[in-house]
């Protein structure tokens, strides 16, 4: 092997090629540089977005939930909270209630998911009630006997309300009156305007007191979910199965994978889907170092007979080509991955590429290149170019000395 590395690496580096088989060469190393390049930008985009989103859903969701398997509301929730406050995984344990309002000012209306929570308990396991950029999280009624309602950033100004101001509030929950079932509608000032950087929530979701929420359902001193924030998210699912057993019959607990499947399950496959169609890139460039080891075998079929003549065993011939197309693909491969892994270095440290949080999640694309990825991304990038080795290099050890020296 020592013999075979020693020659391919005489071919490579010989100032005497002819300047067609340097520039192909030079060529199919670039070709391979650039789809490796392009394979973990690709992927560190979509692990990025990935890991922002999961970021920012957890910062506002429940690590895992607690209901009545009937639908029914949780009256002996002060009871449960103190009981499972206790768990070591537990960070926060809180009450809530969630149902779909609209809301209304100045003419203006829109459907949102309004949360009654515990003011005490849930800043303690939601994010959004941390990042109030006007107000404050004093849900203190006015002088009138108006409840607080704190609302999202987006939200507050397609509504064109500020702190201060009063909106209405109308639940499909009505009263039974003698001329049928009316909604029951209410009136809030807004306390608060909250940014929690998730689009979907600042522009949908508002929060009110637990007393505000039940007297706008109407369901008395109950809730309908119990909330569950832990020091680990990956806890989830082993927590649930314990709090589902403590809770005992007519409970049932779902964990915040659950809850957004589909999303992550779209977004791992979108990656594997831009892995194996940007890979097939690199699978073409990697058939260029084809095209210069058949050029090299004919540049050096008489050097090849020369050697056999000399004793050189053909597997010797075989290898001098297939560690010649090796160490093309390995210097791709290293260049790639150092042009692809600084560039997501510089884009997610700088934010090169802005976009418009009013759309996207994030306001810049995020670049977070996993370490694993280089592993597989050079491991195909590399069997990719033995596999294009294989034909040159059989080529070559199947020269015939006689056939090639006949006419010396």
């Amino acid at each position: 092997m020592k013999f075979a590395w020693w020659i391919a690496r005489r071919y490579l580096r010989s100032p005497h090629r002819p300047p067609v088989l340097r520039l192909v060469s030079w060529l199919a190393t670039a070709a391979v540089a650039a789809g490796v390049t392009t394979l973990v930008i690709a992927l560190a985009m979509n692990t990025g977005f990935r890991q922002v989103l999961e970021e920012r859903l957890l910062g506002v969701t429940a690590h895992v939930n607690l209901k009545h398997a009937g639908g029914s509301g949780i009256a002996e929730y002060p009871k449960l909270i103190q009981q499972f406050r206790a768990l070591p995984e537990v960070r926060a344990v809180s009450p809530a209630i969630y149902q779909t309002v609209l809301v209304a000012s100045g003419g203006r209306a829109r459907g949102i998911v309004l949360k009654g929570i515990d003011p005490a308990l849930e800043p303690e396991s939601n994010d959004a009630l941390r990042k109030i950029i006007s107000g404050s999280p004093d849900f203190s009624p006015d002088a009138a006997g108006a409840d607080t309602i704190l609302l999202g950033r987006l939200l507050a100004q397609e509504l064109s309300v500020g702190v201060g101001e009063y909106v209405t509030v109308i639940s499909p929950q009505g009263r039974l009156t003698p001329f049928g079932l009316l909604p029951r509608p209410r009136r809030f000032r807004v306390g608060g305007i909250f940014d929690s950087g998730f689009y979907d929530y600042d522009t949908g979701w508002g929060f009110v007191t637990l007393p505000a929420a039940q007297a706008l359902a109407g369901t008395g001193d109950v809730v309908n979910v119990i909330e569950f924030r832990l020091h680990r998210s990956d806890q989830a699912p082993a927590v649930a199965a314990r709090v589902a057993a403590a809770a005992g019959e007519g409970f049932l607990t779902s964990t915040w994978m659950q809850e957004n499947q589909a999303l992550f399950r779209a977004l791992r496959l979108e990656k594997l889907v831009t892995g194996l169609f940007i890979g097939l890139i690199t699978f073409v460039a990697g058939l260029n170092i084809l095209v210069v080891l058949a050029m090299s075998v004919t540049d050096k079929a008489r050097d090849v007979a020369v050697l056999m003549t000399l004793g050189a065993r053909r597997q010797q011939i075989r290898n001098i080509f297939f560690l010649q197309g090796l160490a093309l693909g390995a210097v791709g491969t290293l260049a790639g991955l150092l042009l692809g892994y600084g560039f997501c270095w510089a884009a997610d440290r700088y934010q090169w590429i802005r976009l418009d949080p009013e759309v996207y999640a994030v306001p810049y694309v995020p670049f977070h290149a996993d370490v694993a990825d280089a592993f597989w991304i050079t491991a195909a990038a590399m069997l990719i170019s033995a596999a294009a080795t294989l034909y040159p290099a059989r080529a070559a050890a199947r020269l015939l000395p006689v056939e090639i020296l006949r006419y010396e």
